[in-house]
């Protein structure tokens, strides 16, 4: 697929180009807590202005239902651009209107204006490809039909929406700095991995990670299984969870899966068990299979953490995501530092796949370099290694 060096090669001062970024950011209040996806967004943005062209990028930014909500405004994110950059970010106050196309005509050669949430318009997220095309149609009158579209918000890749997808199909398409190293890491993943291969899956749900374990188990060396999802394993094998995050219809399924690959998934041993859901709940470490009634599991316990630390020590690829426990509760955090620790001082070549083990990363205050690589898109990484199709991908490799 053509990438923003061929962009640049073809000659951008002057013209105007959209680019899809990802700048997805955890807000408290207008006050963003967490600017990662912000600068990972900056070597393509400034590149751009570098070059002279004249950047309109469209992001969206939590789950608005369609229609403006102030509370997921982009504007603190064009603040925090223009940080950043040094230099002014025009904000549109809407996404295709009066105030979008007033922003787009006042850009300067090595200006940038951000529209506002493109998930305000719903035509963004519809399923109906005539309404989805009408809006992307919009968004590249803006533009002009000398433009063109770099997409480089790689968290976004795995969804079917206008500002992804079917924008690609109008204007002239180029994968971003972004896009193109997430995609070079994760077929190196697919590929053919330094051995031993080890992934550390966490998160909430069994169910949301089922169909990238099936898919993986028969390529790693070890599947470490940690955070809420790891009581359904536990409960699985019969153990008493107490009132740990477990969902019952998925026990028979994941009895199924230990059963043909109990030899490569390692389960916690022991956990951090609370009287509830706190900062200030009541704490004690128990082993895995004897979790007191009304008591839940809330992070991995010392010896899980040492169990899984000696693997990832080892391990010459490592593929990270989820965290291990409640990290944001300083009482079940220590999990989730000891692996990410453990990753750090091992010589692998470590993949952290995005969303909460990103932030884990940043929240806890661990060596952004002593990884790898770290994601910027926890689902659309796992979509990959599940070996789905990446639509945002596809369409610039010139599939549907």
């Amino acid at each position: 697929m053509k990438n923003l060096d061929d962009l640049l090669s073809e000659g951008v001062r002057g013209r105007r180009v959209l680019l899809r970024a990802d700048l997805n950011v955890p807000l408290d209040g207008d006050k963003i807590t967490d600017d990662g996806r912000v600068r990972a967004s900056l070597p393509t943005i400034e590149k751009l202005i570098g070059a002279g062209a004249r950047v309109v990028v469209t992001a969206h930014l939590g789950r608005p239902k369609g229609e403006p909500d102030p509370q997921f405004s982009l504007a603190p994110v064009a603040r925090r651009l223009g940080e950043l950059l040094g230099a002014h970010v025009a904000p549109a106050g809407d996404v295709v209107g009066d105030s979008a196309r007033s922003v787009v005509d006042g850009l300067a050669d090595g200006s940038v204006g951000l529209l506002e949430n493109v998930r305000f318009d719903p035509r963004e997220t519809s399923k109906d490809d005539a309404e989805r095309g009408a809006f992307a149609q919009e968004l590249v009158d803006l533009i002009g039909p000398d433009g063109a579209f770099v997409s480089d918000g790689f968290g976004v890749v795995h969804r079917k929406q206008a500002s992804v997808y079917d924008v690609a199909k109008l204007l002239p398409g180029y994968a971003g700095g972004l896009v193109l190293s997430e995609v070079d890491v994760l077929r190196t993943l697919t590929g053919d991995p330094r051995r031993p291969y080890v992934v550390v899956l966490g998160g909430s749900k069994v169910s949301d990670k089922f169909g990238v374990i099936e898919a993986l188990l028969p390529k790693v060396d070890k599947l470490l299984i940690g955070g809420g999802m790891a009581y359904t394993f536990l409960a699985a094998k019969g153990y008493q969870v107490g009132s740990s995050l477990l969902q019952e219809d998925q026990l028979a399924a994941t009895r199924e899966l230990l059963e043909r690959h109990g030899d490569k998934l390692v389960l916690p041993v022991d956990v951090v068990a609370a009287d509830r859901f706190a900062a200030d709940a009541q704490v004690q470490v128990v082993d895995s299979g004897a979790i007191p009634d009304g008591w839940m599991g809330l992070d991995i316990g010392p010896r899980s953490v040492e169990l899984f630390a000696g693997a990832l020590r080892s391990a010459g690829t490592v593929f990270w995501n989820g965290p291990a426990g409640v990290f944001e509760f300083d009482a079940f955090a220590a999990g989730t530092r000891g692996l990410a620790q453990a990753i750090v001082d091992s010589d692998s070549f470590s993949v952290v796949g995005g969303g909460d083990s990103a932030a884990a990363v940043r929240t806890l205050g661990l060596p952004e370099d002593g990884f790898s690589h770290i994601s910027t898109g926890g689902g659309a990484s796992l979509e990959f290694l599940e070996g789905k199709e990446l639509p945002g991908v596809a369409v610039l490799e010139g599939g549907d």
